[in-house]
């Protein structure tokens, strides 16, 4: 009778932990305001799932742009939001957020049609530096608005499920790069089935900034700082320091190789983006899937070493892409790679916002927003500039070199760090 009632005891505690990860108990009682924000950034994410997907190849082989000019437009919209990553994040604490990231919605829809109906260099740097600037608006407000929206003991799953359902579009944007071969069946040329396929993409991206309207304004400060030195985030300067040197580190490292994937592949194997495209949309429909179980991942690890292991076991995984034998162990090693490291960007973003002060929020993420875009636009060009000299494994060494560097660094710096819900557990226990 006693081994009956153990068995069915343990089987009621599988059956629980179970549910927990794969039933995802964690995302009852979201709020409705968080989850209409998650909702209204879904077709922008599809937008630029497509965009960041495909721009290097866009702009090389269907445009006819150098590598080295293609590059230079990466890293003008990585340097732009990161200039105005900050400003922004000021802005996102005194006006709103949800004011700033309406502005930056409906900027990007417009530059991604922009960047696609046009060749001329003047006007792709312009549009180039408004992509980076609305990008700017975007991150700067979206973190900080969601933790606002729901308290610390939901933020993880609010997190996870904004994670997951912008892994879930940017996978679809990807997939829909299949649409450029159905464009050519009705007739139009190659080039002109992508602008048409850019074009349909933003005005979808333009028509999400209705939802955003539902979403109540933020908490804007009560008292107007007039001087910059007091709109800096001085109470969490401590932590952001620690936080933006580590992310800089990792963003540097992503950039080599990471946004041109699609580029890279054309290179490596003469795969077109009609392929690679949807292989790379399998790959982000793959890291939305491996989110879904983060905040239970978290309850059980732990915050900070569940970032660790995850990341750290997805380093061998990138350095095995670049010596795969055909494009297809190359991307669905690069998936597992992708799988592991992106497990822990929900919990990166939760971290952060975790630990700084509330009236900081919006600041914070244009810190870390802009320690994210900078180096990785410049790694960018540098890593397009060594593909396009036929260095093809390099650029995977030296990002894996940085992914440790980086990684080190955080369980350095930590490692003993408590975030409030895991201390409120403790309390508990």
């Amino acid at each position: 009778m006693t081994l009956k009632n153990n068995f069915h005891k343990n089987q009621k505690e599988s059956n629980k932990i179970l549910k927990n990860s794969i039933n995802f108990g964690h995302y009852s009682g979201l709020s409705k305001e968080s989850k209409y924000l998650i909702a209204s950034l879904i077709l922008p994410s599809v937008a630029f799932g497509m965009f960041f997907t495909d721009i290097s190849y866009f702009l090389t082989v269907v445009q006819g742009l150098s590598s080295e000019f293609m590059g230079v437009i990466i890293t003008t919209m990585g340097v732009s939001a990161f200039a105005g990553s900050i400003p922004l994040g000021i802005a996102a604490d005194k006006f709103g957020k949800r004011k700033i990231l309406i502005i930056g919605n409906i900027l990007s829809s417009l530059t991604i049609a922009v960047i696609a109906l046009s060749i001329n260099p003047l006007i792709l740097i312009i549009a180039a530096f408004l992509e980076g600037i609305s990008e700017a608006a975007v991150l700067a407000s979206t973190s900080s608005l969601l933790a606002e929206k729901c308290n610390s003991v939901q933020r993880n799953a609010a997190f996870a499920l904004y994670g997951f359902t912008q892994s879930l579009a940017f996978g679809i944007g990807s997939f829909t790069l299949l649409a450029v071969a159905f464009f050519e069946r009705l007739g139009f040329n190659n080039q002109n089935s992508h602008i048409i396929l850019y074009v349909l993409l933003a005005i979808l991206s333009l028509l999400s900034t209705l939802i955003m309207f539902k979403i109540k304004e933020s908490q804007i400060l009560k008292k107007p700082k007039t001087k910059l030195r007091d709109l800096l985030p001085a109470k969490s300067k401590s932590i952001l320091y620690k936080y933006v040197l580590t992310s800089a580190i990792i963003a540097f490292g992503a950039g080599l190789v990471i946004p041109l994937m699609t580029y890279w592949l054309k290179l490596k194997y003469g795969v077109p983006d009609s392929i690679s495209g949807p292989i790379l949309g399998v790959s982000s429909l793959i890291i939305a899937l491996s989110i879904l179980p983060v905040p239970y991942l978290a309850k059980k690890m732990g915050t900070i070493k569940s970032i660790v292991v995850t990341q750290s076991i997805s380093i061998v995984f990138l350095l095995a892409t670049p010596i795969s034998t055909n494009y297809i162990v190359a991307s669905s090693i690069y998936t597992i790679r992708a799988f592991l490291m992106n497990m822990a960007t929900p919990l990166t973003q939760s971290m952060i916002m975790g630990l700084v002060k509330e009236d900081e929020r919006g600041v914070a993420s244009g810190i870390t927003a802009a320690s994210w875009r900078l180096p990785n636009a410049i790694s960018t060009t540098i890593g397009a500039s060594l593909m396009g000299a036929g260095f093809l494994s390099e650029p995977f060494i030296i990002s894996a070199i940085f992914y440790s560097l980086s990684i080190i660094l955080f369980w350095i710096f930590f490692k003993s760090t408590k975030m409030p819900e895991e201390k409120s557990s403790n309390q508990k226990n």
